[in-house]
């Protein structure tokens, strides 16, 4: 059996008296994509910042292509070929310079950029952006002025440039449309063939089962499982992540009442949303799908009154109802947990209860002072309900991990007894355990009859706890399926502008 290009082996990790990692194990062959999958604190993390350098690990082993080796910085993790592309890629771009200065970005700061020929500079930028096929790259322009696609494009480039032995993929296709992650799918490809290792960290399983060769699962801080990929499937994988069976919590409601709480008429904003029409029935989840830019968050806010309409009426429980702000979509007993949860659902500087009890300060306060023993104990309601990890009521949000974020986001309009909830990407950059806590929320919700607009561009996910899918492309609503009709290959036809021919 061939050497593995990477080996960490009894890997341990303690920060305080928290163990991150226990006995931790991974290995990668060269040319594999080898995923990592596990629950927020399952230790993914801490494992790849061992692996990148950031930090350094209490006790075991590294070893790359078959020599030890001490990963004691950043620096030293390029030295040895080990290279990152973040989520953020921001963090890691330098906007003011080039494209070519950021891929040549290493050899640029070491030598100082009078010493370097602006023309080998460039030519060196096109040839590495041309062995990945997006020559469409203007290696001369500023990198401020790039796509996040493009951005991820120029990061993988950078650690092509220096003969990357380990690229580490971090979410990579969070930010990008379905059409950019297909065109990241065929970059890896090419690294694969080029001998480099992948590591590839994602949330999306059905992307993992798509570009990855092996599987390794993480919990508490420990591999529990490795799988080749084909011998592997989706509920094994999950049942290794949680550590249990993930049983049905994508079933939809069998709750619904017909009589519609919403009624939407020929709904228009004069930019992005045209005539669309739609109900809403006390009980039911509604699912609105739709490719990137296709209007679904604007038709989220547009109905919550937080952007205008031209035109269009909006009706609950069969009366007229005008929406110009979101003060009037509260009173009116709709809630919207918003795409961009830390830029709109949240204070993040805040603390948890603080957050928790916003919307209905009324129900927490007494004339000009806010009870804050009420705060407090609505607040540790939501986290033992909705199964928030964290160590006090009073952390701020931004110390909380994405999952428990949104669930906070969530959990904040559930002291008002919303009748219509609008969940805009619920899931979005949330792990396996947090998303089925969500869908059991959402779930709980119907049984006590409320309505639910499930907004998402995870089809297999709205499939899955939808009782009706609306189809958006262009800005309307182009078909309506029902649970029964609904597959993934119909929804992504209407969705790209398509039609079935009969």
């Amino acid at each position: 059996m061939a050497e593995p290009l990477l080996s960490m082996s009894a890997i341990g990790k303690k920060f305080g008296t928290v163990t991150a990692l226990q006995n931790a194990e991974f290995h990668l062959k060269k040319g594999e994509v080898h995923a990592i999958l596990g629950v927020n604190g399952a230790g993914k993390s801490t494992l790849i910042k061992i692996l990148s350098g950031v930090y350094q690990q209490d006790n075991g082993t590294i070893y790359l292509d078959g020599s030890l080796v001490q990963l004691a910085t950043p620096k030293s993790a390029k030295e040895n070929g080990i290279y990152c592309v973040y989520q953020e890629v921001d963090t890691a771009i330098v906007a003011d310079l080039t494209v070519a200065e950021n891929i040549l970005l290493d050899t640029f700061a070491n030598r100082g950029k009078l010493f370097i020929s602006r023309q080998k500079l460039n030519d060196k930028a096109r040839m590495i952006l041309h062995e990945l096929q997006v020559d469409h790259i203007n290696v001369q322009q500023k990198a401020m002025h790039l796509t996040l696609a493009e951005k991820q494009m120029v990061l993988i480039a950078r650690a092509l440039v220096h003969s990357a032995k380990i690229i580490i993929f971090d979410e990579p296709t969070a930010p990008l449309s379905i059409h950019e992650s297909e065109k990241l799918y065929a970059v890896i490809s090419k690294l694969k063939r080029k001998g480099v290792g992948c590591v590839f960290i994602s949330h999306r399983l059905p992307e993992v089962f798509e570009i990855s060769d092996r599987i390794t699962v993480m919990r508490e801080g420990a591999r529990v499982e490795t799988y080749a990929t084909v011998d592997a499937d989706q509920s094994q994988v999950i049942e290794a992540m949680l550590g249990e069976a993930l049983s049905h919590e994508l079933e939809p409601s069998t709750h619904f009442q017909g009589t519609p709480f919403l009624q939407v008429e020929n709904l228009s904003d004069g930019y992005k949303l045209k005539n669309l029409s739609l109900t809403v029935s006390s009980g039911e989840v509604v699912g609105v799908v739709g490719l990137v830019g296709a209007g679904k968050t604007e038709l989220a806010k547009a109905l919550f009154g937080a952007t205008p309409l031209t035109s269009g009426t909006i009706k609950l429980k069969g009366n007229v109802t005008k929406i110009k702000h979101p003060a009037d979509a509260i009173k009116a007993g709709m809630a919207l947990i918003p795409e961009e949860r830390r830029k709109e659902g949240l204070f993040v500087q805040e603390s948890l209860e603080i957050n928790a009890t916003f919307p209905n300060l009324k129900k927490f306060s007494k004339g000009l002072f806010i009870n804050r023993k009420a705060e407090k104990r609505y607040a540790n309601e939501i986290i033992e309900r909705l199964r928030v990890k964290t160590s006090s009521t009073e952390t701020a949000i931004l110390h909380l991990s994405g999952g428990n974020q949104q669930k906070i986001a969530i959990g904040k309009w559930i002291s008002l007894d919303s009748a219509l909830y609008l969940f805009d990407e619920p899931t979005k950059g949330v792990d396996i355990g947090a998303k089925v806590d969500i869908f059991k929320l959402i779930r709980q919700l119907t049984e006590k009859g409320k309505g639910c607009l499930y907004f998402s561009s995870e089809i297999h996910e709205a499939l899955g706890i939808s009782d009706r899918i609306l189809i958006m492309h262009n800005g309307q609503i182009v078909k309506e399926l029902s649970r029964q009709e609904a597959t993934q290959e119909r929804i992504l036809l209407y969705a790209s502008g398509g039609k079935e021919q009969f």
